[in-house]
């Protein structure tokens, strides 16, 4: 337990010594927030029920999800196979699913740093959730296990930095600017949100916001997807990876 202690507390100080983490998955999300509220806050977002706020609010607690699902879990674990650290963990005591445990660990840390900041600003700016706080944070952890999963199957899938670069950035970019994460979807056109909805952030985005707003109807189809994606994606990433 002092090794795999000691070993996270590395991981996690790397983590949060990375100008892109900080850049992109803690301080966007509260610079973009204040800005969408300022202009638009208390407006209504389109038909959704919900103002600038409310959805902003929402959308953004999952960009710590979306940065360190898409770009540090794969990068991490490509870089670290790639350079053949991996293949001699494999034959240390030092097993290499303790360091993919603290990886982990530490991209869920992340993810929830970038959130509670994100909600101290939109409390001070006067958001309060209608909806139960439970079920919210429920749903936020299935969705970042979802994510998770398909950072893990990444990692799995490529064998070089270029091809992981090449799946990163076709998951990461497509997913940070519509799938609702940072532009509320309200704004897109009809035909635009429909593939929102279909899209694995997008679907645990619009389940968040039912949630935040009391509304279970049809949340339960989402639910099931969000487990199915983490599921399948966890499994074939058991089956395909490799320690070199």
């Amino acid at each position: 337990m002092k090794r795999f202690l000691t070993m996270y507390k590395i991981e996690q100080r790397i983590y949060f010594r990375s100008p892109d983490v900080i850049l992109f998955g803690l301080l966007m999300p509260v610079v973009v927030f204040a800005l969408i509220t300022m202009i638009s806050g208390n407006k209504e977002a389109a038909d959704s029920g919900l103002t600038f706020l409310q959805s902003a609010f929402v959308s953004l607690s999952t960009v710590g999800i979306c940065c360190t699902a898409f770009m540090s879990i794969p990068i991490t674990i490509v870089e670290l196979r790639n350079q053949g650290i991996l293949r001699r963990m494999y034959c240390s005591p030092c097993s290499p699913v303790r360091l993919f445990t603290c990886d982990l660990l530490s991209s869920s840390m992340i993810a929830i740093v970038s959130t509670i900041l994100l909600t101290i600003v939109a409390v001070l700016f006067g958001y309060r959730m209608s909806g139960n706080v439970f079920a919210f944070i429920g749903v936020w952890l299935l969705t970042m296990v979802s994510m998770f999963s398909i950072g893990l199957l990444v990692a799995s899938l490529c064998r070089t930095t270029k091809s992981m670069n090449v799946a990163t950035s076709l998951l990461y970019f497509p997913m940070l600017l519509f799938s609702g994460a940072t532009i509320p979807a309200e704004v897109f056109p009809a035909g635009v949100r429909a593939v929102i909805k279909w899209m694995p952030l997008g679907i645990g985005i619009d389940t968040l916001k039912k949630v935040s707003i009391g509304c279970f109807d049809d949340i339960l189809i989402s639910v099931i997807i969000l487990l199915v994606i983490a599921v399948i994606c966890t499994s074939i990433s058991a089956k395909t990876f490799r320690w070199e």
